[in-house]
């Protein structure tokens, strides 16, 4: 399946989806609505994976927005209200994903690329990568969640030097503020990304994966006695059909 927008590469190896991200060399983000959802969608429901890589190629990440590109959406406001919630929503539909999605960052992961980062799982990148939220420098700020999402992974503090500074942070301080995952000595960090992925979804029925998956969903998203009543029901549909499984077994062999 190829997708509508030409910088966007779908592949695949057995049951993990790659998604990259292909202008090099900086690859800038053309439009915040850089996937068609749609077409996200029917991708991994069409293939069934168990996980997804987002990369970028070449050298680095993503460097961020295409500065030219939005300053001609600010042009229109109804336009650029428009497309940066199409982004949200983009980004919103990665993070709620009953898959996981991985990262796999190398050189640049600036901005809007940062915020790409941000609405995955668990982010893996190599020594050399570097972090910034740049905006604030353009007399900007981030637009497609990074005020939210990252005080919840780094602290409040923490995102607030970051963006309000606009500093570059390194791959070893993006591991002690807990903004990246893990740091990978191998240079093909999608070979590393893929390793994880498959560690973690390998011999698993994807009916595992995605009530695990929303589980974890539920606990950001509910009050807690909802979340804990939804795992429970989880739990028990999984228990359920394994307890089945187990009798028709032991009645066909006992037969």
């Amino acid at each position: 399946m190829n997708p509508t927008h030409p910088y966007i590469i779908f592949d695949k190896i057995d049951d993990i989806g790659i998604v990259t991200l292909h202008l090099p060399p900086q690859n800038f983000i053309p439009v915040p609505d850089f996937i068609d959802d749609k077409e996200l969608h029917a991708w991994i429901t069409k293939n069934q994976f168990k996980g997804i890589i987002i990369q970028g190629a070449g050298r680095h990440f993503s460097a961020g927005a295409d500065l030219k590109n939005l300053f001609d959406l600010a042009r229109d406001e109804k336009q650029l209200i428009s497309r940066m919630n199409k982004g949200k929503d983009l980004l919103e539909y990665i993070s709620n994903l009953k898959i996981p999605v991985i990262a796999a960052i190398k050189g640049s992961c600036f901005g809007g690329g940062l915020e790409i980062a941000l609405a995955c799982h668990i982010r893996v990148c190599t020594e050399n990568a570097l972090f910034a939220f740049p905006e604030v420098n353009l007399n900007l700020m981030p637009g497609l969640a990074a005020t939210v999402r990252l005080p919840q992974l780094t602290g409040f503090s923490n995102a607030t030097s970051m963006i309000l500074t606009g500093d570059i942070t390194d791959a070893g301080t993006a591991l002690k503020i807990k903004l990246v995952d893990h740091i990978s000595g191998d240079k093909d960090i999608s070979l590393y990304a893929l390793k994880l992925l498959k560690k973690m979804t390998d011999h698993h029925l994807l009916e595992v994966i995605h009530s695990i998956m929303t589980s974890l969903h539920n606990s950001r998203k509910l009050p807690y006695k909802e979340a804990l009543a939804e795992e429970t029901n989880l739990f028990c549909k999984l228990a359920i059909t394994e307890a089945k499984k187990n009798y028709d077994e032991d009645h066909k062999i006992h037969a």
